[in-house]
């Protein structure tokens, strides 16, 4: 079932408004039809018909609603707000342009137990150049030595300097002070150092001794949206007006590879450095997003969507991520599970209609030519942050839900001026549609990641106050070049 013929399509509109506005539309009628009756009757019989009410109906009639109402008010979730949030600004001095890149895994080649190859330095050439990252992407200092340092204390430095640069910039914005922190989140996949990253965080900060804190490991690139969702848990249960931080980051020091398995050298190629610091709290003074919904969806039952990113050594001992060439396969398999899952918390009853009427149809005719409906996401919101996790994830996300160009630019110039910065992207993104100046009161955002496991996971917020300095962000030297053309092949 399609709105695909043009007198469809001219349709469209008037089916939306009176499905979208049924309770208005049938209400309108019924009032006048009271109003008519009333009218009819007379003032005189109205009041003695009201006289002869029982005080017992007055009273449940009365009574009934408000205790409704009480026990519903009292029984829903709190609502969780996004205080603001800060990400990570790289320096020039960390820029990595293809060149240095390409040379340094060249000069690779010669490191003694490194068993990298010519010719995995030729197949990483042809990924970046149809990668979609461009020349300012950056990596952490300890890569920019030969070799590479991937040691513990290497590792610390890239945490420290990533974290709490992001941290003391979220601080700064909200004039929040670090002993009204309650809970603290932190997700980081790859590294999972002795103390954890919440105990350096606790330390740095001077944070209080009963803080609940919690560090997520190994959750991929949605752990983010996961850290968001738990921040959420614990405010339900906390005292109104609690506040929790949750930082997302990926350390990618210690995870060079030095293989020539091409599926383990696709993470060199596209992870690069990057982090971000968010403040969730149930007041909503000084908030500058709602939450709506976080919504996960995991396929790690099934073998081949828990070995698709999968952390192993290959036959030389080098220690990797292996990227399963069925990964956007499985990738297309949790997002229809996500938006399966989501889809009836957001979308407007016009487009739940329509695809229940697709489903009811296919099954009852048994007809497989009859397409499945799709519901258009552009009618639940206005912005839409897609991990960018690399330019086939963007392409194929843009394809299934029917997004425009401009739907997925915060993607793609996000993936290209920061590259894969795994949890965290989906702040630049954010942080590149605040920019450009597009948020607007009301808006609303999807947040979409993907990771190991393999995961698909949501979140829904609702823009309450635009940034006011948000060219002060991660994209404060650069956003007036943006956006730029990205070359299906890039020849440099």
């Amino acid at each position: 079932m399609s709105f695909s013929s043009p007198q469809l399509r001219r349709l469209k509109p008037a089916y939306q408004y009176v499905v979208n506005n049924f309770l208005a539309v049938l209400a309108v009628p019924l009032a006048v039809a009271g109003v008519v009756s009333a009218a009819r009757v007379g003032p005189e019989e109205l009041l003695a018909r009201m006289h002869a009410l029982r005080p017992v109906h007055v009273f449940l009639a009365a009574f009934l609603p408000a205790a409704a109402a009480t026990l519903y008010l009292m029984m829903r979730p709190r609502s969780v707000y996004l205080v603001d949030y800060a990400c990570f600004r790289t320096k020039p001095s960390h820029r990595v342009p293809f060149g240095t890149f390409l040379e340094h895994a060249k000069l690779v080649t010669f490191i003694e137990g490194a068993s990298i190859d010519e010719r995995s330095v030729r197949f990483m050439t042809r990924l970046l150049e149809r990668s979609g990252l461009g020349e300012e992407t950056c990596l952490p200092p300890a890569h920019h030595f030969i070799p590479p340092y991937r040691n513990l204390e290497a590792s610390r430095q890239e945490v420290e300097l990533v974290i709490f640069s992001a941290i003391d910039d979220l601080l700064a914005k909200t004039g929040i002070r670090p002993d009204a922190i309650d809970f603290l989140v932190v997700n980081c996949s790859l590294f999972a150092p002795i103390p954890s990253f919440t105990d350096m965080i606790i330390r740095k900060y001077k944070m209080r001794s009963d803080v609940r804190n919690v560090h997520l490991s190994g959750m991929g690139c949605s752990a983010g949206l996961i850290s968001v969702g738990l921040a959420r848990n614990f405010l339900q249960v906390a005292p109104r007006g609690s506040h929790a931080l949750v930082v997302s980051t990926e350390t990618i020091t210690p995870n060079y590879y030095v293989g020539k398995e091409r599926a383990m050298l696709l993470p060199n190629c596209l992870f690069r450095m990057g982090g971000a610091a968010a403040l969730l709290s149930t007041s909503r003074a000084k908030a500058r997003f709602r939450l709506s919904r976080v919504v996960r969806t995991l396929t790690g039952a099934q073998d081949n969507a828990y070995r698709c990113v999968y952390q192993e050594e290959d036959e030389e001992g080098h220690r990797g991520i292996n990227l399963n060439k069925d990964l956007m396969t499985i990738a297309g398999d949790a997002l229809k599970a996500n938006i399966t899952a989501i889809g009836p918390l957001v979308l407007p009853a016009s487009e739940q209609l329509l695809f229940a009427l697709s489903f009811i149809a296919r099954r009852v005719f048994n007809n497989k030519s009859i397409r499945p409906y799709l519901p258009d996401f552009r009618l639940a919101f206005e912005h839409f942050c897609i991990h960018a996790g690399g330019r086939a994830v963007i392409d194929e996300l843009q394809n299934s839900l029917g997004l425009s160009d401009e739907h997925v630019e915060a993607s793609r110039m996000a993936l290209h001026r920061f590259g894969n910065t795994s949890s965290s992207s989906l702040w630049y993104e954010l942080a590149y549609i605040e920019a450009k100046g597009r948020m607007r009161r009301g808006d609303r955002v999807w947040m979409i990641g993907f990771g190991s496991g393999f995961k698909c996971n949501s979140a829904a917020w609702e823009c309450i106050q635009p940034a006011r300095d948000a060219q002060q962000g991660p994209w404060a030297d650069c956003v007036s070049r943006y956006p730029v053309h990205i070359p299906e092949v890039l020849k440099h």
